[in-house]
């Protein structure tokens, strides 16, 4: 029988596994992604982990639900080299993320109650869509930077009917009134909420013909909770992540 490496403070990669339903090439896998320490080496090249490796696996894996895959990745890549002010820089950054993004909610409220205060048709008066005219208006370049995304993906939004800009008659250049920056960042918003377009395009039809709150308090509650979750999960991330900075000294 092999000799078990659990003893003392050697583990084993199906130890380290173990503990958090998963496989041992995923361990390897986080060992070579920079994740995790360099493991040693027995004798005969098998690896061996110990409680430093165990404690980057659990920040690793607490990071994950507030600031994701890749960003949680770079966070403990940037640890492990000693470079821990650009660790803490990558958390910065998410948790401006995270206020932008409260900023935005707060914001597509407020403009969908004044969109219902100032376009509520009078009794018995059938409502007319706002005309996209006039002079203002921004193009699709500067949009698409405001909102951190590839001028691609609001041709894609109009397409699919979530933003309706009106072309320049001189240019032929797209150009995107008030409204169509309200219902592009709206767009946004649900799409960073894992909404798909198809869910999407009937929330922006019911914000256009300024049908009321009501249809959208779901949505906007299941917004509210994510954020939410997200904040609490940075928390428990940033708890294991100095955890890990201690038992690194």
């Amino acid at each position: 029988m092999g000799r078990n490496l659990q003893s003392g403070d050697r583990l084993r990669p199906v130890d380290l596994a173990r503990g958090h339903g998963l496989s041992t090439q995923a361990i390897r896998n986080y060992e070579e992604a920079g994740i995790l320490p360099a493991a040693g080496r027995t004798p005969h090249g098998y690896r061996t982990y110990t409680s430093l490796h165990a404690g980057a696996l659990r920040a690793f894996l607490a990071l994950v639900p507030g600031h994701g895959h890749r960003t949680a990745t770079s966070i403990m890549q940037a640890v492990n080299q000693g470079a821990v002010d650009g660790a803490f820089r990558l958390i910065d950054e998410s948790h401006a993320q995270l206020l932008d993004d409260r900023q935005t909610l707060q914001a597509v409220e407020s403009a969908l109650r004044d969109l219902e205060l100032t376009t509520a048709p009078e009794p018995g008066v059938e409502s007319e869509p706002a005309a996209l005219s006039g002079p203002g208006g921004t193009f699709i370049g500067p949009l698409a930077d405001t909102l951190g995304i590839r001028p691609a993906t609001l041709r894609k939004w109009e397409h699919a009917g979530l933003v309706r800009p009106r072309r320049d008659p001189r240019t032929g250049y797209r150009v995107y009134d008030e409204a169509d920056v309200r219902d592009a960042r709206l767009a946004h918003q649900l799409r960073r909420g894992g909404y798909l377009l198809e869910q999407i395009a009937p929330l922006i039809a019911q914000v256009r013909a300024a049908g009321g709150l009501e249809p959208l308090e779901a949505a906007l509650y299941d917004w509210h909770g994510r954020l939410s979750a997200r904040g609490r999960a940075m928390l428990t991330g940033a708890a294991e992540l100095e955890a890990y900075l201690r038992e690194r000294g």
